[in-house]
């Protein structure tokens, strides 16, 4: 993974003094609220309804195990003993206390991590595919293009006040596991009919009030031209971006008032007005960040079937949340942060504690978060899966549901965002004591349930198979249901199949909907592709109708 240089280091430590600086200003009354604000978001720390919460970069969801050992360390001494993976691959703390702040910030730097521009109207942590380097089908890996537009976008001081956030996500593969299509930029990497290495790069997508999926702006975009294309892009939102209203204030609106053909004008005539002094990216430079993720030292092994002769919960963790890796007698693991029982994403510092030794002795000393709020280690020797399920099992992290409906998406909801108008956490219980017949879960097979507390979406829920979305209404917590969404595949936006239900019918609603389901699909059929072929009617009409006990 990559290592700071002196400059870094440096660049980072001055960062936390500064902060340290203003927080202490702002304590004393020397900046008022709004003058804080800005600080402080560009510093990735919220006001949420009972505590400051902050967010804590992790570049394209890569950890070492001295980092995650530091992250476990920071949770119980500055919260509560936990932290919350989200599906931009960062940690959040819910409960720090400000005037601690600028001290975790500065154990963060011990370890070459930090918060910057994890909020804020700013170029975002940029997000990665999980299976990065080790995946079979990948065209590249995808890991040193995001750590070069890290260190672009970081305090650029032309994209430092955008009208809006902005997101970007880099995929090395066609399965598009980073859900690069609903990002304000995603980039494809791809090559050129000559074998030459390039993007394909899409721009407008995003969920949120107005969800859309990205156009392609550029089908094939030389690798060297990566940033001053990025450059163009900005320049353009930066120009023409609305900054009076805050919710159509993202590119994708921008993207769709110009449309996509006027929108590429702009960009192509903004990159080539300015090519004769842009800044090429030079092969050096992209190998020698490469050289930051080069393949690891693999031993010389032979593939074996891991789940013979043992007892069936190891063949059914084996089944659902190991998955096959490009390299002969390796196998990567997932880490379900979803146990029953447990708020999706949340992580304990004994369980960081505990994952990271195993790391260490298991997987190169590395730990990857994915866009699914779990963790995965990417390269496990087939022979040690059964000690590893072991230990896993031991920490409660082995629960073998990967992929299916309880490996849920969730944000926060109402319990921490103070942005939220319903919670998620109850409900995500809920589902979780419904459907806890994992022979059950294993019957319905893949299905994508994401869940949001409100129409941010900071939970995705538009592109969930199932998708839930929190609404109030006079005060109580409804939850809307939409079918057909997905980014895994294929990328589309989710349905609403009606009004919206109460709060403890969630997942008795769900129940009706995957009936219909086992009831109408056909043989190997996947939930998605069900809803794909009959439409939302059938589901629509099962999940409003009388209860049995009703009838």
């Amino acid at each position: 993974m990559y290592r700071y240089d002196d400059i870094d280091q440096a660049f980072v430590d001055e960062r936390v003094r500064e902060f340290r600086d203003q927080t202490q200003r702002f304590l004393a009354g020397e900046l008022s609220e709004d003058e804080f604000k800005a600080l402080r978001l560009r510093n990735g720390l919220y006001i949420q309804r009972h505590a400051p919460m902050l967010r804590i970069a992790i570049p394209y969801g890569l950890l070492s195990v001295a980092q995650l050992r530091k992250l476990a360390a920071i949770t119980r001494r500055y919260d509560r003993g936990y932290g919350h993976f989200t599906t931009r691959q960062n940690l959040q703390l819910n409960w720090p206390k400000l005037a601690e702040v600028p001290d975790i910030l500065a154990e963060l730097a011990t370890v070459q991590m930090h918060a910057i521009q994890t909020s804020g109207n700013c170029v975002r942590n940029v997000t990665a595919d999980h299976m990065a380097g080790i995946a079979r089908d990948e065209i590249d890996d995808p890991r040193p293009y995001c750590e070069i537009i890290r260190q672009w976008a970081t305090l650029n001081p032309e994209f430092n006040y955008l009208p809006r956030k902005f997101k970007i996500a880099v995929t090395g593969s066609p399965q598009d596991r980073a859900a690069s299509e609903v990002h304000d930029v995603g980039l494809s990497l791809t090559r050129a009919d000559d074998g030459a290495p390039g993007f394909t790069v899409r721009v407008g997508g995003g969920l949120g009030r107005a969800p859309m999926i990205g156009q392609v702006l550029r089908e094939f975009l030389p690798r060297e031209h990566l940033l001053s294309y990025l450059d163009a892009v900005l320049r353009v939102y930066n120009r023409l971006g609305r900054r009076d209203n805050i919710h159509k204030a993202r590119i994708k609106v921008l993207v769709k008032s110009l449309g996509i053909a006027h929108f590429r004008e702009l960009v192509e005539a903004e990159w080539l007005a300015n090519r004769a002094h842009a800044t090429v990216l030079p092969a050096a430079e992209i190998e020698r960040v490469r050289a930051y993720f080069r393949p690891q030292p693999y031993a010389t092994l032979a593939d074996i079937d891991a789940s013979a002769g043992r007892e069936p919960h190891f063949k059914a963790w084996y089944r659902y949340n190991t998955r096959e890796h490009r390299v002969p007698g390796y196998r990567a693991v997932f880490v379900s942060l979803k146990k029953h029982g447990v708020a999706p994403g949340d992580m304990t510092a004994e369980q960081m504690e505990g994952v990271a030794a195993l790391a260490e002795r298991l997987s190169f000393g590395l730990v990857r978060a994915t866009h699914n709020q779990n963790l995965l280690l990417a390269d496990v020797p087939q022979r040690e899966l059964y000690g590893l399920w072991r230990e896993l099992e031991a920490l409660g992290l082995a629960a073998p549901n990967i992929g299916t409906l309880t490996d849920m998406i969730a944000c926060p909801g109402l319990d921490f965002c103070s942005l939220a108008n319903a919670g998620t956490l109850d409900v995500a219980r809920q589902i979780q004591e419904r459907f806890d017949d994992f022979d059950y879960l294993y019957d319905l097979g893949e299905v994508e349930l994401k869940m949001s507390g409100c129409m941010n979406a900071c939970g995705h829920h538009h592109v969930g198979h199932i998708g839930i979305l929190g609404v109030d209404k006079h005060g109580e917590e409804w939850y809307q249901i939409t079918l057909g969404g997905s980014v895994n595949g294929f990328t589309a936006l989710g349905e609403v199949i009606g009004p919206s239900v109460a709060k403890g019918e969630v997942a008795a609603t769900l129940e009706r909907i995957l009936e219909v389901y086992r009831r109408v699909r056909r043989e190997d059929e996947r939930f998605i592709d069900t809803v794909q072929r009959l439409g939302i009617g059938p589901f629509k009409e099962q999940a409003y109708a009388p209860h049995p006990q009703a009838a």
